[in-house]
């Protein structure tokens, strides 16, 4: 709205004014974002979708290149391994969240030894 000489109100000023601040901080924003990605080597987390790809049988592979079992089945916000190719015989839970991508193996972004360390046996789930 403008004021009787045709200039804008202190309103429409301030809008404007927020308007272009609001603009500015978000493209501030993703500039770190991608800084950060291409210089720490952090990656936009998995979506969801991706997680339905996960099948049984698959190979769960470390971040290292390391095999650390089979997918038994979703439960939860958990991989559960099979047994079968645990040292121990027992059933492991690796987080959804250590998971890195997903294609003919799910990839994790944690180590063998940090994949060994964390994961959980049914008892501590």
């Amino acid at each position: 709205m403008s004021d009787f000489n045709g200039e804008k109100s202190t309103g429409e000023t301030i809008n404007e004014v927020a308007r272009d601040a609001g603009a500015a901080v978000a493209k501030g924003f993703e500039k770190v974002k991608d800084w950060v990605q291409d210089h720490a080597g952090v990656k936009e987390p998995m979506g969801f979708a991706k997680l339905d790809e996960m099948k049984p049988g698959m190979e769960v592979i470390s971040s290292c290149g390391c095999r650390v079992g089979t997918v038994d089945h979703m439960e939860g916000n958990a991989i559960k391994l099979t047994r079968k190719d645990s040292p121990d015989g027992q059933h492991h839970f690796i987080p959804v969240g250590w998971v890195a991508r997903v294609d003919s193996h799910v990839h994790l972004n944690k180590d063998v030894s940090e994949t060994k360390q964390g994961w959980n046996s049914p008892a501590s789930v």
